[in-house]
């Protein structure tokens, strides 16, 4: 699953009504709620001030608002956005200046969607999940093969010393902690050794690993 680490804004701009997107993470409604009202106030001047929000893992809360423009020309096409790109725990308030022209409803929903599309480019993502921390050593003969492993099966690494025996500090996601132990102790005929930690939630930003 993917969360707004660090939220953004994005603008677009059609037949002189500006479009102005802010996303924040929201981990609760009344967050979410907050927000909007914030963005109201701040642009206490606009026509519209559109929402749309996701919470939850398993988006247990899904919400949005037209605020006042057509049905189904925005709040729902901005929470469409959200949900093509997987992401939980956000909230964004789409911003509308008038500049004089109507757009009809497909100029609207092609807006709408766009400044949120914008708006997500100027954000930092960042990849959630649920993942068993790891210390694992072996030694040099195996290294080429736990490599392998952990490359094919994308684990993320924390960290990797050079010592007597070669140390690696791993996250392995939940889902795969069976198969990976399976595959790195046939390739090490049991050679490897490993000190496992209790399943915790943690965030994958850049290939760096953040509990």
């Amino acid at each position: 699953m993917k969360i707004i680490y660090e939220g953004g804004q994005g603008e677009v701009l059609e037949k002189k009504s500006r479009f102005i997107a802010t996303i924040r993470p929201a981990h609760s409604e009344e967050e979410a709620q907050t927000f909007i009202q914030e963005m109201k106030k701040k642009y206490w001047d606009a026509r519209h001030n559109c929402s749309a929000y996701i919470i939850g893992r398993n988006r247990e809360v899904e919400r949005c608002s037209d605020d006042g423009e057509p049905s189904q020309t925005a709040g729902r096409p901005m929470l469409e956005i959200l949900e093509n790109a997987g992401i939980h725990d956000v909230v964004v308030v789409v911003t509308r200046y008038f500049g004089g022209t109507l757009l009809g409803t497909g100029g609207l929903v092609r807006a709408y969607q766009g400044a949120v599309q914008e708006g997500l480019k100027n954000c930092i993502i960042a990849e959630e999940g649920m993942g068993y921390p790891l210390k694992a050593s072996v030694d040099y003969t195996a290294l080429g093969k736990i490599e392998y492993i952990i490359r094919e099966m994308d684990i993320p690494v924390m960290e990797q010393n050079y010592e007597e025996m070669v140390k690696f500090s791993l996250m392995v996601p939940s889902e795969q902690k069976k198969s990976f132990e399976e595959k790195v102790i046939e390739a090490t005929s049991g050679g490897i050794k490993m000190e496992w930690s209790d399943e915790v939630p943690y965030v994958l930003m850049d290939g760096k690993v953040l509990i």
